[in-house]
């Protein structure tokens, strides 16, 4: 290339910025909303879409989107109300409500991005701060970042900002961190595991010992009852021999030793005894 075309390239490209910096007219999308500056200051706010406008040189044209939009923020250290440092990396759903406050404090979309994650961040540092590490990767980090949505909408409403939704993406611990605070969680669970077992085996003695008393009670009624009927039996009984050997003496005497008879004589039994015992006189009478 020659350098006169070089000088007319550079030309062109000059006229070309001047004409698009000239131009009266703009258009603003359905997506957007645009703040028209003079001199450094807002004097539009325009929140519908079409062809608009402005002042060549003087006037400027900042563009803000008016969709809902996503903030992904990079991994921060966190500290637990348990004192455990973790990181976590956390999304949100925002929007631009209102793009003249939002020019006024940060004057461009990356400006009040920047604050959102300051917002974000020191919400989420607070209420994490209340919480022990176990409520934070359980059902309760829910509840944790509902609280946390809440309290940053509310400073972002000051900006002309809505947040809609707030959610932890990860929650890691830090490597250096990692080993030592897995071996202090195995520690807990292996004590809190022994201490179930002693109360279990406490409870199981416990059990035992009333099955036991009880058994003895029942065993001790019965054995009452036992005796209490043994000896009305026997009170009968005495009562009935009594009653029959004032009646016939003899026959008496030989009924008892019938009995005995029928008691000693079982089958192979051997009874060495002495022929003139009164215990045979039946059996050698004829």
């Amino acid at each position: 290339m020659s350098r006169q075309n070089m000088i007319v390239g550079v030309i062109g490209v000059i006229l070309l910025l001047f004409v698009l910096g000239a131009s009266p007219v703009f258009i603003v999308d359905i997506t957007q909303t645009a703040i028209v500056v003079q001199l450094g200051k807002p004097v539009r706010n325009i929140t519908t879409p079409g062809l608009e406008v402005k002042v060549p040189f003087i006037q400027e044209v900042t563009y803000f989107d008016k969709r809902l939009l996503d903030y992904d923020s990079s991994a921060q250290e966190v500290i637990t109300q348990d004192k455990k440092t973790i990181l976590i990396d956390n999304f949100a759903k925002w929007r631009i409500t209102d793009p003249l406050k939002v020019y006024q404090a940060f004057q461009t979309q990356r400006g009040a991005l920047r604050r959102l994650d300051d917002i974000i961040y020191s919400e989420l540092r607070v209420e994490v701060g209340r919480h022990d590490l176990s409520d934070i990767v359980s059902k309760t980090r829910s509840e944790v970042m509902s609280l946390v949505t809440q309290r940053a909408n509310e400073k972002a409403a000051v900006y002309g900002i809505e947040i809609q939704d707030v959610r932890i993406k990860r929650a890691d611990l830090p490597e250096q961190n990692e080993k030592a605070v897995f071996a202090r969680m195995q520690a807990e669970r292996e004590r809190q595991a022994k201490q179930y077992r002693a109360e279990g085996a406490e409870e199981a003695q416990k059990i035992r010992s009333e099955a036991e008393k009880d058994r003895e009670i029942i065993l001790a009624g019965a054995y009452k009852t036992s005796e209490e009927l043994r000896g009305e039996g026997d009170a009968k009984a005495f009562k009935l021999y009594a009653t029959a050997y004032r009646q016939d003496p003899k026959f008496f005497e030989f009924t008892r030793t019938m009995e005995a008879y029928k008691k000693s004589f079982k089958e192979n039994s051997t009874i060495v005894m002495s022929p003139d015992s009164e215990f045979f006189k039946y059996l050698k009478q004829r």
